[in-house]
This record gives C-alpha cells, sequence and structure tokens, in this order.
C-alpha cells in the first residue's frame, strides 16, 4: 500500500474548510484505487441482494424484506470495514503523522473522512434500491417514514464508524484487518440482514436482537414500510452503541 501525499501538504494559506474538501477529495481517490474495498462496499451488496432475491432462500417477504438488510449491510461496509480498515494502515505507514504536520487540522481530517462515508453510503443506497425497483420491482410499503430511516442511518453510521476508529485506532493494522473482516461476516449471518433473527437459536436471537446491525436492519424495515412495529427498540440500540462506540474511540485513538 503506497503512502498517500494529501493536496493540503506543504501549504499555509488554505483555509480549514478548503482543506477538509482537498481532502476528502482525495479519501475518495484513495478508496476508487483500492480494489478490495470497492468489492466490499459496492459489489457485495448487489450480489447478496441479487442472490437471495433470485434464490428464495429467506422465505420471509423476498426483496421486500431483503433490501433493508442490505441497506443496512451496505453501512456496516463502508462505515465499518473500509472506514476502519484503511484508517488502520494509514495510522501504521505514519500516514496520519505525516497529516499531523500538514496545514489540515484533526477536526478537518475526521470530517473529511466522515464526509467520504456519507457520499459512498448515498452511492451505494442508490445502486441498491436502483437495483431492487427496476429489477426486482421493490416498492417502499405504506407506511414508509422517511425520516426514521435518515435517523437509522445516521445513528447506524456513527455506531459502525465509531467501532472501526476504536479497532484502528488501538490495534495493529494486521489485528485490526482480521478483526474487521470476522465482524463483517459475523454481522452478516446474525445481523438480521438476510437471515431473521426469529430464525436464530434462542441465546443467539436474544445476542443479535442488542447488537447494532440488528437494531439498524430492523429500523429500516420499519422505516420503510417492509414490516409493522415499534422502531424505538432498535433506535435504543442504535443510539447506545452510538453515543458508547464514538466516545470510546475519541478516548483511546492514538494518531501513531
Amino acid at each position: 500500500m503506497s503512502l498517500p501525499i494529501s493536496p493540503v501538504e506543504g501549504g499555509n494559506a488554505a483555509s480549514p474548510l478548503a482543506t477538509t474538501i482537498a481532502q476528502t477529495t482525495m479519501e475518495l481517490r484513495l478508496l476508487a484505487r483500492r480494489s478490495e474495498n470497492l468489492f466490499v462496499t459496492v459489489v457485495v451488496p448487489l450480489v447478496l441482494l441479487t442472490f437471495f432475491s433470485v434464490v428464495p432462500a429467506v422465505g420471509q417477504g423476498g426483496v421486500t424484506f431483503l433490501v433493508p438488510g442490505i441497506l443496512a449491510l451496505a453501512v456496516i461496509s463502508t462505515s465499518l470495514v473500509n472506514l476502519g480498515i484503511s484508517t488502520a494502515f494509514e495510522r501504521s505507514y505514519g500516514v496520519l503523522k505525516r497529516l499531523g504536520g500538514s496545514p489540515l487540522p484533526r477536526a478537518g481530517l475526521i470530517g473529511a473522512k466522515v464526509a467520504t462515508v456519507v457520499i459512498v453510503e448515498v452511492g451505494q443506497f442508490v445502486l441498491i434500491v436502483g437495483l431492487a425497483a427496476v429489477a426486482f420491482g421493490w416498492r417502499a410499503g405504506a407506511g414508509a417514514d422517511l425520516l426514521l430511516c435518515v435517523a437509522a442511518w445516521a445513528l447506524g453510521t456513527l455506531a459502525f464508524a465509531g467501532l472501526g476508529l476504536l479497532l484502528a485506532g488501538t490495534l495493529r493494522a494486521e489485528a485490526a484487518l482480521a478483526i474487521i473482516n470476522g465482524l463483517f461476516l459475523v454481522l452478516l449471518l446474525v445481523g438480521g440482514v438476510v437471515l431473521p433473527v426469529d430464525h436464530l437459536p434462542g441465546p443467539l436471537a436474544d445476542l443479535a436482537r442488542v447488537l447494532p446491525a440488528a437494531a439498524l436492519s430492523d429500523a429500516l424495515r420499519i422505516g420503510l414500510g417492509a414490516t409493522s412495529g415499534s422502531a424505538l427498540p432498535a433506535m435504543v440500540v442504535l443510539a447506545a452503541w452510538a453515543i458508547a462506540a464514538t466516545v470510546v474511540a475519541a478516548r483511546t485513538f492514538r494518531w501513531e
């Protein structure tokens, strides 16, 4: 992995906003060069949506059930996997240390990474919803609540970004890579993404319900009108994870 050269290095006149925008552009360019990250963030969600929509393995509402879960998976892949792994290796290679000596403030670096995550997730949502609508005739349910979807997406992004930065800022890059990839697979299997949580064995189902992946999937399903019921329990779980993960990550993150 080559060291990225930020466009903000070497200058002193740029404003904080300009340096943050420049760094965001660089983050997006670097992401486009990482084929393995693009595979996880773009290809995997679309492949899973197509596979489980064609093969009736889920058996619980078909594409109506799948779309919210795949949207949740997109948040996990971008906020946890992509952000966590890339930041871990940037820290390991001294990139964060170099950026610390540039006109880019730490708040600007964090802002650039958050902006990158948001831009990528919006792109993922457009692709997933577009594929589901065009190829499988998916439509949001009659009781869809856009504000609930946005709130769930924001809390889910905070929760998984916090987890990713927590691991990236405290572990060696190789350890963070292994643990984050392992978490991705676990959350895919027990996070209510493609398999309903109530299909899991009792103790495992109880554990899954307090994980942010299942909470995000449930909140998005209610928000998109795929299921009925109160989203409050899921939102409480998401909020708790978002607060805890971001606070712990902020206190433990080591830049070098």
